[in-house]
């Protein structure tokens, strides 16, 4: 498995030095990867009675793609979007941005995108919250044309593009992308139709091993070798419990994971020094 990190960014406030350290202390470790989550808005809970979002407006985040930029010039890791709420956004614009992404890193973005679960920033953004899952199949299929065709005409329920094109093009044509799903069977179908690969959530187990089943045989169903999709699984660290860290790393291979990201994010973790230090312990974990 490939060895990542979550990007801490609850933790990291607004501090760009921290960000670099942290970034290079990553790389340093060993790590291959970066994965960075995406909210553009946060949600007031005091005008959003009854509020059980996971983030609010008190919650920090980066814009991943602005921050990919920073970062693609500081480190040499492959940079992972875990995920763009791709329905909330417009799809040529995202298509130019990811494209300079991959530009500016030296072809090493991976592209995870999926659904969110905020209408509130839905709403802000002025996007339909109602038939996201609809919209997104087809925004896939457009940033893939997008990135490989130096010129296009599309026409679809939601796009209409006439003789345009984004330039300059990526440097991978296309980007890959992988889909973060749950336990929706139609969210788990569309990755194996249509991803190259899994960001996948919770632990391993009997559920998650249903999941990876169900995403395999709509692979098969599509013609797809279900062989050839990427699985990314997510580790919890804190402090100590590394017994449980080299349990779940061994259940995720056990999944057929091909990468795996470990995440200190609100864990209790005060400085860039105190994430790196658990990281570095739960890696020797990970790797036995």
């Amino acid at each position: 498995m490939q060895i990542g990190v979550v990007f801490p960014q609850l933790d990291m406030g607004a501090d760009r030095e921290a960000i670099r350290a942290y970034a290079q202390g990553v790389e340093d470790l060993g790590f291959e990867h970066v994965l960075a989550y995406d909210h553009v808005l946060g949600a007031d809970p005091e005008v959003h009675e009854g509020w059980s979002g996971t983030y609010s407006i008190s919650d920090t985040f980066h814009e991943p793609l602005v921050l990919f930029g920073f970062l693609a010039g500081i480190v040499g890791l492959e940079l992972v979007t875990g995920i763009i709420i791709l329905p909330q956004r417009q799809t040529a614009l995202v298509a130019k941005q990811a494209a300079e992404v991959d530009i500016l890193s030296g072809g090493r973005l991976r592209f995870g995108v999926g659904l969110g679960w905020n209408a509130v920033e839905y709403e802000a953004l002025g996007m339909d919250f109602s038939d996201r899952g609809r919209r997104v199949e087809e925004q896939v299929d457009l940033l893939r044309r997008l990135w490989t065709e130096p010129t296009l005409s599309f026409s679809g329920n939601d796009h209409r593009i006439t003789g345009a094109g984004i330039a300059p093009l990526p440097l991978q044509c296309p980007i890959p992308i992988w889909i973060g799903a749950t336990s929706s069977a139609r969210a788990l179908r569309r990755v194996g139709r249509l991803a190259d690969g899994w960001l996948a959530m919770g632990k391993p187990g009997p559920e998650l091993a249903e999941a990876a089943d169900t995403i395999r045989q709509a692979a098969t169903d599509a013609g797809r070798d279900p062989a050839q999709l990427g699985i990314d699984g997510r580790i919890d660290v804190g402090k100590g419990d590394l017994q449980r860290i080299a349990a779940e790393a061994a259940g995720w291979r056990d999944l057929g994971a091909t990468h795996l990201s470990l995440n200190t994010m609100r864990a209790g973790l005060k400085t860039v020094d105190d994430h790196l230090g658990a990281l570095s312990q739960a890696l020797g974990a990970v790797r036995g």
